[in-house]
């Protein structure tokens, strides 16, 4: 048996590719688009890590435009990445507007949510950081 991939379904293929490209830092591995199911696949990996994949499911509108709308992405659970460095990975998602909802406090942990609301843990590889500002006086923002 082997691993190949957690799928989650999108809304705003554009927007989530934002937050999981540019803002979460994984790449591109594969993409297809089936006319026939009018659905579109998008996998992801981390840098180098391309064993462990998260699909992106975009369904398309109806014919009417009307797209469907996803709930509940709390009863998921969450996806996990380890990260080099937390602080730096939690700034960089600042920067691009994603919001640190369990801020990194202990230098080891920190949660962020999709634009579809999937739960993101971020886990410092190795050793926690020295607890830093800004992130010890942080406050936990929403659920995560």
């Amino acid at each position: 048996m082997k691993y190949l991939h957690t799928m989650v379904r999108v809304h705003d293929l554009d927007a989530s590719m934002k937050f999981y490209r540019d803002a979460l830092g994984l790449v591109e591995v594969k993409r297809s688009e089936h006319e026939a199911g009018r659905f579109t696949l998008v996998y992801l990996a981390a840098p180098g890590d391309e064993d462990a994949q998260v699909e992106l499911t975009y369904n398309w509108p109806d014919a009417d435009g009307q797209a469907e709308v996803y709930t509940g992405g709390r009863n998921f659970g969450h996806l996990a990445y380890a990260v080099q460095d937390i602080y730096a990975a939690c700034r960089q998602l600042q920067e691009h507007g994603v919001t640190i909802n369990r801020p990194p406090r202990d230098g080891r942990m920190a949660f962020v949510r999709s634009p579809d609301g999937i739960s993101i843990e971020l886990l410092q590889a190795g050793p926690a950081l020295a607890p830093a500002e800004p992130w010890v006086s942080m406050p936990n923002t929403g659920s995560w």
